[in-house]
């Protein structure tokens, strides 16, 4: 029914016809509520407690005041205020709940103000969809952290400032660490698809926007949504949880200026040390004589590598010292202006972001072509109070990104700096030429500084949002009509200047060989690299009454969302969300959510599913029987089920996989002698029209506690999920000539559980607080297709979906088990027949036949139960202030993950033999016990199998923030017209506890810093903060 009615009024109201329909409504609605003329009274009233007794100081004003003046109530609770009849008065007093009554229900009669309850105060606001409740409403779970007391780090991504900050959010760096990138990953308490795509909805202010590239300040708080109670509301779009960011907006306060500036040093956490070209040549002769092949370098080669005799012929470069810097600069400036009256409230920020990149050596007049990256962010949040009953929030904010690099590409230059033979060639001739080799043509890097180009990648965005609220109480009182339109735009160009270079190698006969060709310096404009668009339309209704000790909630929207990009179809969403909510005695919560949401990724007639949830709460220490328990001062406990869903499924091979196409640049045939090729067209994978989307089925019950005078505050969580309709291969078989798009026929789950806890206590002038949390999550896949006549041993079932490694390769589960290295011939003779190599010798890995069949191949791998999403990950620390100094301490870790460091080890190619600082440590007939097996050029096949020997525990605990400041006296900053002046130092990612050992990689990004990668930077940053 409810699916039925949804399609119907969007096919009525479709495109612009539903939004001229609300909007013609909501003037109508205006135009009623200023017919009614106000008229002038002086209102005379009293105040009392909930036992009818006068409360006498108690602070009444008009709401819409220009001042906000008021008067206090006498002994006897009583007060006359001169107002219009729809003036609205606030009454306030410390300890009660404030409240707010339209002027003709105060006149000649009473006021009744409640003590405050626990978790009801106005700094107790919780945001969820659409809404705000207090504390102790709330059912779902949700973990909070506002951005008041975080550090203030100078970093590109804010994922660094929130890793391990809030229970069930497991942030994760995954990709490229170069200025402007710090890509990351977000996972909510766990993962129950196998699926690529696990990340969750991040929504800033209600919108689908970008979190990362914000600046701090302008944030207010971060929210993780994780159960059904809220995800619900998002329908088939948040089954991997939502991240809801709230930016901050201006107060009825006078204007209020503040000032941050920042500088900072990056340092690398693990980079590459490079091989002096002696101990190369060496390890490289070495390994060719266990490949049976004549050494390269002779005596005499070594003694002048060693001595440094002729650094032209026998060059011995380190690239990384060279070419890399120890530390690169980092800068942060945000300026805030806020403030507003009764009428009018504003938050403005602007802000400058710049950092450098960690390149050295080059110059060219014309560029620069060390990495750098600059960011402006600019943000305007207005609130209009337009009448006693229409309010309009206008949002409207910007964002301009610079980000310059080499032409060559960072993967490249990285990949020459850290895997180049430091005997490769001399960085320049004798003549001052480039040096190079036929072999090396395009890996000098001075050459790639100096004159091989740069590019320049500009990004604009613009984002704007009117959100109105008009009140209907003239219809039905706590009525209130909501329109919320967002639009946002993106633009990327590209601009650089181009060349190339030519190196030169001495030739014994005399003179030099050239390879490759010069260019000049060539400028190339900006130029369009795409784009994309995004409007959001939310319309709808909230009703909110009080029925003596009953409290009714109802909100429903309806909501279309487009998303349109470059030489691409555009994306379309919609849904109709409702949330039903009542509380009796602000003692017990109940919460309905029912949405209907659809998405085009399916067949037509398939494209609209129901996702309903159900949450409860009970705050037990309310009751008469627990009032006596002198320690506990809040419990509720609360539980939540429900369905969301994910119509995102990534792994399919394209976007309407629903209805078969074709590609007409495939499946053409040769003619004739001279096989003339003629073109044809083929049909991609079949057509699978019974798509649908994933289906999370999530389980909650949790419990929030208050202890010792509300000192200490705890709250836990157990969780299940377990997720339906997951893509996996068709069992139908490839004899029909064709493949065929995957099938929901897929299934798993997770479990586990998450606890927090803060506590603040106050030692004479000395004011502490310590923090922690916790999450635990386990996963088991319960259907998958799988090859016929798979071994049990190498199926997937049952097996965790996070045992999945993602290698240089791609993915991989299956791993060969490892029994240490062969020491001689005769343990050689004794084992099975190992197959990856022609020839297997002492120093080679020695692996364990599985099936038992004498021979060591492709039927001995097995499907492990290793971890490459940790089991657990957990965060703790402390803040403390006194007398002007301030002082935050946060470590962040996580356990049982593991990591693989075989690309590490054998990264490299034939061109430097596989060498780097690893292979010091490799097998030899002295040295049994090394780490890692014998050195080979060629038939490497056996010793770079997937095996466990590569894989080391990823468990570490690291000091992920610190921070110390202090804040001028106030009696000196007054004399400065200053309201605050506070210096401080802050750190990031500062040390690292691991079980590694002496293996100087990061535990968090392996790769950082090795083979191609940028590393994982450490900063270290002073500012000032100024408040006028």
């Amino acid at each position: 029914m409810g699916i039925h009615f949804y399609k119907i009024f969007f096919m009525k109201f479709s495109k612009s016809k539903h939004i001229a329909f609300l909007l013609f409504l909501f003037l109508i609605v205006l135009r009623t509520s200023a017919q009614n003329p106000d008229e002038q009274i002086t209102v005379k009233a009293k105040v009392l407690d909930e036992h009818k007794s006068p409360l006498a100081g108690v602070l009444v004003y008009l709401q819409e005041s220009k001042n906000n003046k008021g008067v206090n109530t006498a002994a006897d609770g009583s007060f006359s205020i001169n107002c219009s009849t729809s003036d609205v008065f606030v009454f306030q007093m410390s300890g009660y709940l404030t409240i707010t009554k339209r002027a003709a229900e105060v006149n000649n009669g009473s006021v009744v103000l409640v003590k405050a309850l626990i978790d009801a105060g106005d700094d107790d606001n919780v945001y969820i969809p659409f809404g705000v409740r207090k504390k102790r409403q709330i059912t779902a779970t949700i973990s909070t952290i506002t951005t008041e007391n975080l550090p203030q780090i100078p970093s590109s991504s804010l994922n660094n400032v929130f890793t391990g900050r809030l229970p069930g959010l497991l942030i994760t760096p995954n990709g490229s660490q170069q200025p402007g990138y710090d890509v990351s990953s977000f996972l909510i308490r766990g993962r129950s698809s196998y699926n690529n795509n696990q990340d969750p909805l991040v929504l800033v202010d209600g919108v689908e926007r970008d979190f990362k590239s914000m600046d701090l300040n302008e944030i207010e708080s971060v929210s993780v949504l994780k159960d059904a109670a809220t995800l619900a509301w998002y329908g088939m779009y948040a089954a991997n949880g939502v991240i809801y960011v709230k930016t901050k907006r201006g107060s009825a306060t006078s204007t209020k200026v503040t000032f941050d500036a920042q500088a900072g040093l990056q340092a690398p956490l693990e980079v590459t040390k490079p091989l002096d070209s002696y101990t190369y040549a060496s390890l490289y002769n070495e390994a060719q004589a266990n490949s049976g092949i004549a050494p390269s370098y002779s005596a005499e080669a070594l003694q002048a590598y060693q001595t440094g005799s002729d650094p032209y012929k026998y060059p011995n470069n380190n690239f990384v010292r060279d070419f890399t810097r120890t530390v690169a600069p980092t800068q942060r400036y945000v300026a805030t202006v806020s403030g507003g009256n009764a009428f009018l409230k504003f938050y403005t920020l602007l802000s400058y972001y710049n950092q450098g990149g960690f390149y050295k050596g080059g110059s060219n007049p014309s560029y620069d072509a060390n990495t750098n990256f600059n960011r402006y962010n600019l943000r305007t949040n207005l609130d209009l109070h337009v009448s006693k009953s229409l309010d309009v929030a206008l949002d409207v904010g910007g964002r301009i990104t610079n980000l310059r690099f080499p032409n060559v590409g960072t993967g490249t230059f990285l990949s020459t700096v850290y895997s180049t033979p430091p005997n490769a060639f001399p960085i320049l001739n004798p003549d001052g030429s480039y040096g190079g080799t036929s072999l090396f043509q395009k890996s000098n890097p001075l050459a790639m500084m100096s004159s091989a180009g740069v590019s320049t990648d500009l990004t604009r965005n613009m984002i704007a949002t009117i959100d109105a609220r008009q009140k209907l109480n003239n219809i039905l009182e706590g009525l209130t009509l909501n329109l919320f339109y967002s639009y946002d735009v993106y633009g990327s160009y590209r601009s650089g200047f181009n060349q190339d270079y030519e190196v030169y190698e001495p030739n014994p006969a005399g003179g030099y060989n050239r390879f490759g060709n010069a260019t000049i310096v060539t400028y190339s404009p900006n130029s369009f690299s795409g784009n994309l668009r995004k409007n959001e339309f939310w319309a709808g209704f909230d009703y909110d009454r009080n029925f003596d000790k009953h409290g009714v909630n109802f909100s429903t929207r309806v909501s279309r969302a487009i998303y349109s990009a470059f030489a691409a179809l555009d994306l379309k969403r919609e849904g109709w969300s409702n949330r039903l909510s009542y509380n009796y005695n602000q003692r017990y919560f109940v919460d309905l959510i029912g949405t209907v949401s659809g998405s085009e990724n399916f067949m037509p007639g398939r494209r609209y599913g129901f996702f309903p949830a159900l949450s409860a709460g009970w705050i037990i220490s309310d009751e008469d029987f627990m009032k006596n328990t002198s320690f506990l001062d809040f419990l509720k406990i609360r539980g939540s089920y429900g369905l969301v869903g994910n119509d995102a499924l990534t792994s399919l091979a394209r976007r309407f996989s629903f209805v078969n196409s074709y590609n007409r640049s495939a499946g053409g045939y040769n003619f004739g002698t001279s096989y003339s090729g003629v073109g044809g067209t083929a049909e991609n994978p079949l057509a699978n029209p019974d798509l649908t989307w994933e289906k999370a089925y999530k389980t909650s019950l949790g419990f929030d506690a208050k202890l010792f005078k509300q000192s200490l505050s705890l709250s836990a969580d157990y969780f299940h999920e377990n997720r339906k309709n997951l893509l996996t291969n068709s069992m139908i078989p490839s004899i029909i000539g064709q493949s065929l798009v995957q099938v929901n026929e897929g299934e798993a789950s997770y479990k586990g559980f998450e606890a927090s806890l803060n506590y603040n206590k106050k030692l004479g002038a000395l004011n502490l607080n310590f923090f922690a949390n916790y999450t635990y999550s386990t996963s088991k896949i319960l259907a998958i297709n799988e090859g016929a006549g798979l071994p049990d041993y190498q199926k997937q079932l049952g097996h965790p979906i996070t045992s999945v490694y993602q290698l240089a390769t791609g993915y991989n589960r299956n791993f060969l088990k490892a029994e240490g290295i062969f020491q001689n011939q005769a343990e050689i003779d004794a084992s099975p027949v190992q197959r990856f190599s022609r020839t297997v010798k002492p120093g080679d890995i020695k692996y364990k036949d599985i099936n038992g069949d004498g021979v060591i191949d492709n039927l001995d791998f097995v499907t492990t139960d290793y971890n490459f999403v940790p089991k657990s990950f957990y965060g703790f620390g402390f803040t403390a202030a006194a007398k002007g100094f301030d002082l935050s301490v946060f470590f962040q870790g996580v356990s049982g993950r593991t990591i693989s460091i075989q690309t590490l080890i054998n990264s490299g190619n034939a061109n430097n033999g596989y060498l780097n600082q690893f292979s010091v440590d490799r097998w030899t007939p002295s040295s049994p016990d090394a780490k890692y097996p014998r050195l080979m050029i060629t038939d490497r096949g056996n010793n770079t199998q997937n095996s466990d020997f590569w894989l080391r525990s990823g468990d570490y605990l690291r000091l992920k923030n610190a921070e110390i400041g202090y804040s001028l006296p106030a009696s000196f900053v007054k004399r400065l017209k200053l309201s605050q002046v506070r210096f401080y130092l802050s750190g990031l990612n500062l040390l690292t506890f691991d079980k590694l050992g002496d293996l100087n990689i990061d535990p968090e990004l392996p790769e950082a810093g090795y083979n191609s990668s940028y590393p994982y930077m450490k900063i270290y940053s002073f500012g000032v903060n100024l408040k006028f």
